[in-house]
């Protein structure tokens, strides 16, 4: 049963809550300790709380993950776990994150509880409704990095806003047209909404997220202060056409950590991180 209780937490999707730090690096706060150490707890905080998310939307969506090659394996959907002991496992996870963020700062509490509500929300109602799907996910992402600013006391920039939502919705876009792509006519079998979607309209969202978010991040490079960030847009450009380039010819976009099996976007991320770090730390701020 412990094996069971923690493949349901989905420990591979706590990297998503990874997204906390981003305050740390754009707010120049790299080499601040109390900032790491409040960081941490947030995320470990948020990691509790979305895998009480995910335990919850498992029960859920039990009966129709036995429709899916993938998901069919998750314990409850196998009856390999029970739901009674998953709700009350849930409901602990819940406890225990809430404590520890109001514990920490009330602040950061609030976030972690109306994040779960959310969720709990979309869990029950809101992914069944077109559009909002792919935009409370998104929503959630930004609460992720809004909690992360309350957590090291940080002014909540607007670009952080507006690109997490923007990336959140381009790789929440691709996941949609992936589930149409690979469980072809048993789509709304697995995910009743996935009738109200169609490649095509998925393809049209994607060009006007991706279009967007080209736009925005570069506008904040422009905007930043440090002129030398609008050497990063080559890569961010990249990186979004080689997205869209695996999701289109090598089956990618049913989770975003496939990403890290592509050499090419390892190698866009990690030389895009090198440089917003020099660049955010090394090089002088100018006035506009």
């Amino acid at each position: 049963m412990i094996s069971a209780l923690f493949r349901t937490m989905r420990p591979k999707q706590w990297y998503k809550n990874l997204v906390v730090f981003v305050a740390i690096v754009f707010s120049g706060n790299l080499g601040n300790f109390d900032a790491w150490s409040a960081s941490l707890i947030t995320f470990f905080v948020f990691c509790l709380i979305s895998s009480s998310v995910y335990v919850i939307n498992d029960i859920v969506d039990a009966e129709k993950d036995k429709q899916h090659p993938v998901k069919k394996n998750r314990p409850i959907a196998s009856g390999e776990l029970k739901r009674g002991h998953a709700f009350i496992f849930s409901i602990i996870l819940l406890v225990i994150s809430l404590g520890i963020s109001f514990n920490f700062t009330p602040s950061l509490s609030i976030i972690s509880g109306a994040y779960f509500v959310l969720f709990l929300l979309y869990s029950l109602v809101l992914k069944q409704i077109v559009i909002v799907d792919v935009l409370t996910i998104s929503i959630g992402f930004v609460m992720r990095a809004a909690a992360g600013a309350v957590a090291i006391s940080v002014v909540f920039s607007p670009w952080l806003v507006i690109c997490t939502f923007l990336v959140a919705m381009f790789l929440g876009l691709g996941k949609r047209r992936h589930e149409i792509y690979l469980l072809g006519d048993s789509a709304t079998a697995h995910r009743k909404i996935l009738d109200d979607y169609s490649t095509m309209m998925l393809e049209q969202m994607i060009t006007i997220i991706t279009a967007s978010l080209v736009v925005s991040y570069s506008l904040y490079t422009f905007f930043s202060g440090r002129y030398y960030m609008m050497l990063t847009i080559p890569l961010a450009v990249y990186g979004l056409f080689r997205y869209l380039f695996l999701i289109h010819t090598s089956d990618f976009g049913g989770e975003p950590e496939m990403l890290f099996k592509d050499a090419g976007m390892v190698g866009c991320i990690l030389i895009w991180v090198i440089m917003v770090l020099f660049i955010l730390h090394f090089t002088p701020v100018y006035s506009i």
